[in-house]
């Protein structure tokens, strides 16, 4: 994804609520199911990572990404907006 393809997201992303919290239980296998579930819904979804310190929300948003071969288009504290496009519908 290319920095123009970055931008117009941010822009659409501003103003959406976060879809999903992750506390301090982490990333478990309902919260991976609930994020797999607004992706594929939404494309663009809002994030809240609240666990641990920067390195410890870093890792987990690069988990996420990895595990649902999402795409961050941005990070501002502990907020993280993903994108992942829907595949083909037949």
């Amino acid at each position: 994804m290319d920095e123009r393809q970055k931008k117009r997201l941010r822009g659409r992303g501003h103003d959406l609520k976060a879809v999903v919290i992750i506390g301090s239980a982490g990333l478990t296998a309902a919260v991976n199911a609930e994020i797999d579930i607004a992706l594929d819904a939404h494309e663009l979804i809002k994030l809240k990572v609240r666990v641990g310190d920067r390195n410890a929300r870093d890792t987990t948003i690069k988990t996420i990404c990895a595990e649902h071969k999402a795409e961050l288009v941005q990070r501002v504290g502990n907020t993280a907006l993903l994108y992942r496009q829907r595949p083909p519908q037949t």
